[in-house]
């Protein structure tokens, strides 16, 4: 579909009912489900579809911790309840496989009040998660070497309900979903660099501007500025990146193998054997994208944890920047201040878990119909009392 074949008149031009900016994870979620429902989209990305913090291959879909539950934690359950069925959707659609599997996680108890801690979780996933999905504390490794169990010397806490799948996979099956759609446009080379939320205007990086019905920011780090302009805060005060890297290594490893998590460290085996070993955690840097030392130490503690990767070459590595916000939470809604400007971005480590009701939550806005409820924590005015009380402080 070309923008002309848009209903929606804008001074009167015609133009896109959504302009999505950010074709990662978020964006690409978004598009597909607002085609979906029958809008119009233009969907503008400067780069690479899939690029930037959307562009690594760990995959983990890992729940929050049972206690203390609240709307983030109940949203991101659903989320990664609800994923399943909307992954066999996407590769019944498009015959592509997004190296989706239900795997449960391993993770090792070093400490005494540790093990106390999961033992007292176990009645808080029963009530919040469910008779569908076990956490359960073990003294034993739930597969031999997986994790050495000199690294887990209290045990280990076996749940049930995380999985993973392949980001490229997944990139992928949306981009053939969409390109399927007649209502969308795809348009590279040109990333939102200004908005007039008055006028409904955006003015994309290669000098065009284009009017809209609603305006969604779901361009990762790069969304921070643009949502903060239009609500009338400073530049750099709702959110920043933090950046990331980790490795694959070449384990032929059992695919139906657990995720396992250790104090910052991932190793996950993926549906070809590979297993993907990360991530690091870097407020400050030099280089968004290169790795470095920081890697090898993540690399070197991930093969004494599971003695299965001890020799497994390296065949990949990769950095890239993720967007936190700084409410810690994602961003999820209208900007205030701003008519029909949307936010969708913070997921940080979190995005590919529930890039998907995050784009249900928006469709059913712009559509005025029924959808999921947005955390309040997730809110911009959430997260620009934050901002307010962080510039307060000092």
């Amino acid at each position: 579909m070309g923008v002309a074949d848009s209903g929606v008149v804008r001074n009167g031009q015609a133009a896109p009912d959504l302009l999505v900016a950010g074709a990662g994870v978020a964006g690409l979620w978004l598009t597909v489900k607002a085609a979906r429902a029958g809008l119009s989209v233009l969907l503008v990305e400067p780069g690479n579809p899939g690029g930037g913090a959307s562009g690594g291959f760990l995959g983990a879909l890992m729940p929050h911790s049972p206690e203390r539950w609240n709307g983030k934690k109940e949203f991101q359950f659903q989320a990664l309840v609800e994923l399943e069925d909307e992954i066999a959707r996407l590769e019944s659609e498009t015959g592509t496989f997004c190296g989706y599997r239900r795997v449960g996680r391993i993770l090792p108890l070093t400490t005494e009040r540790g093990r106390a801690a999961a033992l007292d979780q176990i009645a808080d996933a029963r009530t919040n998660w469910g008779d569908r999905f076990r956490y359960e504390v073990h003294h034993a490794p739930v597969r031999s070497g997986w994790p050495d169990m000199l690294r887990a010397p209290h045990g280990v806490v076996h749940e049930t309900l995380s999985a993973r799948l392949s980001p490229p996979g997944l990139i992928m099956a949306l981009l053939a979903s969409l390109a399927a759609m007649p209502n969308v446009d795809l348009r590279l080379g040109a990333g939102v660099a200004d908005i007039a939320p008055d006028e409904h205007k955006a003015r994309l990086s290669d000098g065009s501007t284009v009017s809209y019905g609603h305006l969604a920011l779901a361009n990762g780090v790069d969304a921070f500025p643009l949502i903060a302009r239009a609500a009338g805060l400073p530049a750099g005060s709702l959110g920043g990146g933090v950046k990331g890297q980790a490795a694959l290594l070449d384990a032929r490893a059992s695919p139906d193998l657990p995720l396992v998590y250790d104090d910052g460290v991932y190793v996950i085996v993926h549906e070809n054997g590979h297993v993907a070993v990360g991530s690091t955690s870097e407020r400050a840097f030099d280089d968004p994208v290169g790795t470095d030392g920081h890697l090898d130490e993540i690399v070197k503690r991930a093969r004494k944890l599971c003695p299965v990767i001890k020799h497994a070459p390296e065949i990949r590595r990769w950095a890239g920047v993720r967007p936190r916000a700084i409410g810690r939470d994602p961003m999820l809604g209208p900007v205030p201040g701003a008519p029909d400007v949307l936010a969708m971005a913070g997921g940080f480590k979190i995005s590919f878990g529930i890039a998907h009701r995050m784009a249900d939550c928006l469709v059913a806005g712009i559509a005025g119909t029924a959808g999921p409820e947005i955390p309040q924590s997730f809110s911009v005015s959430h997260h620009a009392a934050k901002a307010a009380a962080k510039t307060a402080n000092g």
